[in-house]
């Protein structure tokens, strides 16, 4: 396959249509014959992560406790009316939208350098985006300390649902041209390339199968993706589907061991809320990495919602790497059941919640990546996200990367940028597409305590 064709496949996405729009069916995709019954825990095998776009109808009903399973391409999924922004365009050859049936995550991969041309070409009237640092954290010792260890780039990004956007979030002080998803995509791909992470975690998704799956398939990621059972998405007319939670990590950095889509639980009662958890092996040092990504319940007065959730997150993930770490010791792989666990996520809850506490206080020893930032080195940032909508301004830190300190070290994060930069019209906005900011933390393994005796 050519380059030139392979952007164009690539880009399908992404490049504005003249010729008419292209509709997609609501609904979820339904497991094969062959696919095992899901059930809470379920998992697929190593190197057989769920795929993309398998969801389970039966997810409507109440009381279950959905995971995915292996089953086939994904399809895409959204309203049958038309709208701009949920259009598959023509791609720069002129062909029709790629085949769905075609492997996103094929190579050969496309030029990222010349994606992020064409994001600039797509975005060249609007302005500068928030210029933004990378730093060096405060840990303990981070100064003077240079791992052997390559590093790991997470990026932790809610990127707002498109039909939320437009349809029920209420941006009082954003102009509508401003979120119109033909350039508004481009504005996210673009953050996304500028940093070129290595695992990427994303909430309020709903165009995967159209636009981050096809176009990070082609960087090289691969990807899974876990819908709301209830999306509120689908109460918007016109919709893309649902909107949910999607992992990337790079196929060349890792392979995959286990992959664990989760619905999360509050009382014992199913909730509206999702996480799908990656374990991961890394190929340049063969140590395990575990990944979850997460969006809980939102919202004022669902604090204990919230924290229930939290609780059976955690839970969970203790289940997980104590089973990564069973079928280590059973295999006798080294440095593959060392415990590290990095969880990112919209947890809608500020450091003074209840469920903040509880995973600062976890057994699994996690601490939160972006404290590190600050002068004392136990401080969260004043806010990762800036907005105003009808209900008045509101400011908050929401999102975070947990990482377990004994396996992992930070050595860089991307920095806050000042209210100058955000601007006076808050978020979303022409120069930033989300009204979340995004979170990107360097990670490096520490080393095993047998390998320093």
């Amino acid at each position: 396959m050519t380059t030139a064709l392979l952007l164009s496949r690539s880009l399908a996405a992404l490049c504005v249509s003249s010729r008419g729009q292209l509709s997609v069916r609501r609904g979820f995709c339904s497991a094969s014959p062959s696919s095992p019954a899901p059930g809470p825990g379920h998992t697929t095998g190593a190197g057989g992560e769920a795929e993309a776009g398998s969801h389970e109808p039966e997810w409507k009903a109440a009381g279950a406790s959905q995971t995915t399973a292996n089953t086939g391409p994904g399809r895409p999924m959204g309203s049958s009316s038309s709208r701009p922004f949920s259009t598959l365009a023509q791609p720069l050859d002129g062909g029709l939208h790629p085949d769905p049936e075609a492997d996103p995550e094929a190579d050969p991969q496309a030029d990222p350098e010349q994606l992020l041309r064409q994001c600039a070409e797509a975005l060249r009237d609007r302005p500068a985006r928030p210029r933004r640092e990378l730093v060096s954290s405060r840990a303990p010792g981070n100064c003077c300390r240079h791992s052997a260890s390559p590093r790991v780039r997470v990026l932790q990004w809610n990127v707002l649902a498109q039909a939320l956007g437009e349809g029920k979030d209420g941006f009082v002080r954003c102009p509508p041209d401003a979120l119109d998803w033909r350039e508004r995509k481009y504005l996210i791909l673009e953050e996304i390339l500028t940093h070129r992470p290595d695992v990427v975690c994303l909430q309020e998704v709903d165009h995967y199968h159209d636009t981050f799956l096809p176009v990070l398939g082609s960087l090289g990621y691969r990807g899974s993706f876990l819908p709301k059972p209830r999306s509120p998405c689908l109460d918007v007319e016109p919709n893309n589907g649902p909107d949910g939670c999607a992992l990337f990590y790079r196929r060349e950095r890792f392979s995959p061991t286990a992959t664990d889509h989760l619905r999360l639980s509050a009382m014992m009662l199913p909730t509206n809320q999702v996480a799908i958890v990656q374990s991961l092996r890394c190929r340049a040092t063969g140590r395990g990495l575990c990944v979850a990504v997460t969006h809980l319940k939102a919202r004022s007065g669902w604090e204990r919602m919230r924290s229930a959730q939290g609780a059976d997150l955690l839970r969970r993930l203790r289940a997980i790497t104590s089973r990564a770490a069973a079928a280590a010791a059973a295999s006798e792989a080294d440095g593959a059941a060392d415990g590290a666990l990095l969880v990112c996520g919209d947890f809608n809850a500020e450091p003074s919640e209840d469920v903040y506490r509880r995973f600062l206080a976890s057994s699994l020893g996690l601490d939160s990546a972006y404290r590190l930032l600050s002068a004392d080195g136990l401080t969260e940032p004043p806010y990762t996200t800036w907005k105003i909508r009808p209900s008045g301004e509101s400011r908050g830190t929401l999102d975070y990367i947990w990482y377990s300190r004994e396996s992992l070290s930070v050595e860089a994060l991307l920095d806050i940028p000042g209210e100058e930069q955000i601007g006076p019209d808050r978020l979303p906005s022409y120069h930033y597409p989300s009204d979340h900011l995004s979170l990107l933390c360097d990670v490096s393994f520490r080393e095993l305590p047998h390998r320093l005796l």
